[in-house]
Order: C-alpha cells, then structure tokens, then sequence
C-alpha cells in the first residue's frame, strides 16, 4: 500500500558529501514523522536525524552540524545532505515515515529498503 524508495547512496572519500533521498508513494493521507537511520555491519539501526511535520528537526550527536534532514511534504520526499562524511559513516541508511493512510485514523511506521554510503579514506 505504501512504498519507500531511497536513493543517493553510493561510495564517496572521506571529507565529502552525498544527498540521499527517500520518496513515499501509495495510499497516503498524511504524513507525520520521517526520518534516517543508518545500519553498519555488526552494529544495531541508529537514528541519524529525524523531522516532524512540521519540520522540527533532531540530530544524532555524531552527525551535527554535518547533516542536514529536509523534507518536500508536496512531493512526500524526506532528504539528508551529508557533509563531511567520516569512515564511520559507511552504513546502509534506511528512511523511515510514520504514515496515515487514505481511509485510515491510525499512523503506522514505514521502512525503506535502504541505501549503501560507503565512505573510503
């Protein structure tokens, strides 16, 4: 009913930057909280930044002042600038909405199926 298609992902040195995308698609009323969290090997999915609808933004400390999270509510896409990528950044990012659907009260999480950063020295 609802899809998440990321892109933007791809291999960069360290120092520079990417934009990752995340566009919804589908059945959808609303769309409250999106967000990216960012999975590396052996390690849990983290929450990178997040924006409300209202574009209230939350950052992870190890990516302030470096990330930036928008979002376009007519286009239902959610963004992350990323500058000044370090090594430790090489992940798969995930984007992630909390979702009302036409006909529906109830907001639901939605997952995309992530992009790979891979940050090289």
């Amino acid at each position: 009913q609802v899809q998440l298609v990321e892109s933007g992902g791809g291999l960069v040195q360290a120092g520079g930057s990417l934009r990752l995308s995340c566009a919804a698609s589908g059945r959808i009323f609303s769309i409250n909280a999106m967000a990216w969290y960012r999975q590396a090997p052996g390690n849990k999915r983290d929450l990178v930044a997040s924006i409300s609808s209202r574009n209230r933004t939350n950052y992870a400390d190890s990516v302030k002042g470096r990330f930036t999270i928008s979002r376009d509510n007519a286009k239902n896409t959610v963004y992350l600038q990323m500058n000044g990528l370090k090594l430790e950044g090489t992940a798969v990012y995930y984007c992630n909405a909390s979702i009302v659907l036409s006909g529906s009260i109830w907001s639901r999480q939605y997952w995309g199926q992530g992009t790979q950063v891979t940050v090289s020295k």
